[in-house]
């Protein structure tokens, strides 16, 4: 071991390295790497933490794994590995999500130095508050294929994880997915969208049946208006329909109303008989869309398919060897073979559950992706657009790029090096490190900072006094549905408690039960009205926030919720022209930030592009989201409704470049999310544009 040899490390950092204790948060493709680097390095007191287990597409790249590790805890196996190198090193290994209440402020103010390879922003943005309320120097680090970046971030030297916003995610109208895809990316969300539909989570603004409201669609014949119950005599709030398996039936009431089975209780009423969902999904919904004709006036037409004609001889329940061919472009008959055995076994996972527990859907699972690759691909011969092999479809899905063994190793040795200098309190050696591809024009792929961004006064997490305006329907959104999806989805608390700053009533309580009546409450039932100031309090966090409420009447198809921070706060950061010649020839950094939602990383190889920010996948692969061939934006942020002034942030002080430097940036991604379905209750996107929007998974 290195700190064990004298003159390998100068004493002093000898000594610091021995007596040190350190976190590694993640055990996957960076966390390995740097779990291997510290014990080689000298290391002894180790701890490290990871929820995830050993999945077969880890084994290319994290070393610590072999096929005999599969299924097992990523953390344990990796300290077995670990300690083959040094069985002196006390390493404790923690199969748990640290953000988990174990691991509160104290247990981080027993470490020296905490190092991050997380793969969801979530986490990230917990590992962040409770680095900077335990005073603990954490040191960031992520990969997106060939580009990797590190960074220290310290209360009050740096910024934090969250002073820079995060950029969206790519989107597509909810009527481009539902009636008129066009690229294969679209059948894909369409089949992600079908998966909830019938296992996960079911979110209204994911619903794949026909879109009537299409503006294209309009002025057609009054059969869809009425079965839609969107004619001039109809009202959504009582008109619906019947979904069947073999056409759109109605059944009416004595009231005149019509009773509509939604798709997942339908399929449950059918026994997710293959036939019948088939012809559904790829066969009368289709007839029902070219009912619109509007739409092909300039469109071909789609042609349905049917059970019956693709598998007059039915499916074979063994498994079919091209099933196992994951680079191979299957036909449509055989994605009916693949629809028909993975829907069986969707459905007998998804019957077994309790109560209201549904179904996640995972790249990684088998018969998840094959159902999302064998729609997907039906779709796409439906409409015309060229089918992709199973491969190219998780990797679409999953919104990932393969992440490059040499660049997580990379990675990882920088962020030891930095732990080096971290424990040695020599902070102008800190700062942030870009890998890229391509040499810049000093021949160099490693670049550094030239200055530590310092923290943002308006951040709503490290300020001195963080508050947020909070534009909100308050005779529309319940307590529950303000607790679940603003203050923990959307700003990221665990465990809030909440009160009105003028009376001391308690809204929220992190104690079980005491305001269990409140939660089916509209917030202006409880006097959560305009001007309103609210004061939460994440005691596990040590997070305190104002939120001042601003009140509105949200349209029916409206957002229900936005977050309106400071003004440069909530949007992405743009660049802004220097003042003088030598710093036109420089670049602004974003913060950098990490993650798999990441997923929403993507270098920009744009001539005049800044360092950028990576996140590490969670495990195998970074999630990403392409705008264009040029530029990457970030991924979804799990459905989360939050919106912002189009602002420009502050500019930090810009690194002095030469003209044709090609400098990759790398933005934050969330995940995959990733998250995992929340049980509550969901707001609607917003459709302040034309189209309905539904973002991507």
């Amino acid at each position: 071991m290195a700190a064990a040899i004298d003159g390998i490390l100068p004493s002093t950092l000898q000594e610091l390295v021995t007596k040190s204790k350190v976190l590694v948060v993640g055990a996957g493709g960076i966390g390995c790497e740097v779990l291997k680097n510290l014990v080689l390095s000298g290391f002894t007191q180790i701890e490290i933490i990871d929820l995830d287990t050993i999945d077969l597409s880890n084994l290319n790249r994290q070393f610590l794994f072999h096929r005999e590790h599969v299924g097992k805890s990523k953390a344990r196996v990796a300290r077995e590995s670990a300690l083959s190198f040094n069985p002196d090193a006390n390493i404790i290994a923690y199969h748990d999500s640290v953000t988990s209440t174990d691991y509160g402020v104290n247990f981080f103010k027993k470490f020296d130095v905490v190092l991050s390879a997380l793969d969801n922003r979530a986490a990230r943005n917990h590992v962040n508050r409770m680095c900077l309320n335990a005073d603990v120097p954490l040191i960031e680090s992520g990969t997106s294929g060939y580009n990797g970046q590190v960074e220290l971030i310290k209360r009050g030297l740096t910024q934090c994880y969250e002073c820079t916003p995060k950029e969206k995610q790519r989107s597509f109208p909810g009527c481009t997915i539902r009636n008129t895809p066009s690229e294969p990316i679209h059948c894909i969300v369409w089949a992600k969208h079908l998966f909830n539909q019938l296992f996960g989570e079911s979110v209204e603004d994911e619903d794949i049946s026909p879109d009537s409201a299409d503006p294209e669609a309009q002025n057609e014949n009054t059969n869809i208006k009425e079965i839609d119950g969107s004619g001039d005599n109809g009202s959504e709030d009582k008109e619906k329909v019947t979904e069947t398996g073999s056409e759109f039936n109605t059944e009416s009431k004595n009231d005149g109303n019509v009773v509509r089975i939604n798709t997942r209780q339908w399929a449950r009423d059918c026994n997710y008989d293959a036939g019948k969902l088939f012809n559904k999904f790829f066969n009368e919904d289709i007839n029902y869309l070219l009912r619109m004709s509007n739409l092909w006036k300039s469109r071909k037409a789609p042609l349905p398919v049917q059970w019956a004609t693709l598998l007059a001889n039915g499916t074979k329940n063994e498994d079919q060897e091209f099933v196992r061919q994951h680079h191979k472009v299957w036909t449509v008959e055989e994605c009916a073979h693949v629809f028909a055995n993975a829907l069986k076994e969707l459905s007998c996972a998804f019957l077994k559950l309790k109560d209201n527990d549904t179904l996640v859907w995972d790249k990684d699972d088998q018969p998840a992706m094959d159902f999302v690759a064998a729609c997907a691909n039906v779709r796409s011969h439906i409409f015309d657009i060229e089918r992709k092999s199973r491969f190219e479809i998780k990797s679409m899905a999953g919104n990932i790029i393969p992440a490059i063994a040499t660049t997580n190793a990379i990675t990882a040795g920088i962020s030891v090096m930095r732990a080096f200098s971290v424990l040695q309190s020599k902070w102008e050696q800190c700062k942030a490190v870009y890998a890229r591809l391509r040499l810049n024009g000093r021949n160099q792929f490693l670049v550094a900072d030239a200055f530590f961004p310092p923290p943002n006064p308006n951040c709503y997490v490290c300020a001195s006094e963080p508050a947020i305006t909070l534009r909100i329907d308050t005779k529309r959104i319940q307590v529950k549905a303000f607790r679940d999806d603003v203050l923990i989805k959307t700003l990221n608390m665990v465990n809030p408690d909440v009160t009105v700053e003028a009376t001391g009533s308690i809204v929220i309580s992190s104690e079980e039960g005491e305001t269990e009546s409140n939660e089916q409450k509209i917030l202006s039932d409880m006097n959560i009205v305009d001007g309103v100031i609210l004061k939460c309090d994440d005691f596990f966090q040590s997070y305190e926030l104002s939120i001042i409420i601003s009140h509105f009447d949200a349209e029916r198809d409206d957002v229900l919720f936005e977050v309106i921070a400071d003004k440069n706060q909530l949007q992405p950061k743009r660049e802004q022209k220097p003042k003088d010649t030598s710093a036109e020839q420089s670049s602004s950094r974003k913060r950098a930030t990490n993650g798999r939602d990441i997923p929403d990383d993507g270098p920009s190889t744009s001539k005049r592009s800044r360092p950028s920010e990576v996140e590490d996948d969670n495990d195998d692969c970074l999630v990403i989201e392409e705008d264009d061939v040029e530029e990457i934006v970030n991924t979804k942020t799990e459905q989360l409704t939050v919106k912002s002034p189009p602002k420009v942030g502050a500019k930090r002080k810009p690194v002095k470049i030469l003209d044709n430097e090609d400098i990759t940036e790398i933005l934050d991604s969330s995940d995959e999310e990733d998250l995992g379905p929340a049980k509550s209750k969901r707001t609607k996107l917003d459709d302040s544009q034309p189209n309905e929007v539904i973002s991507i998974d």
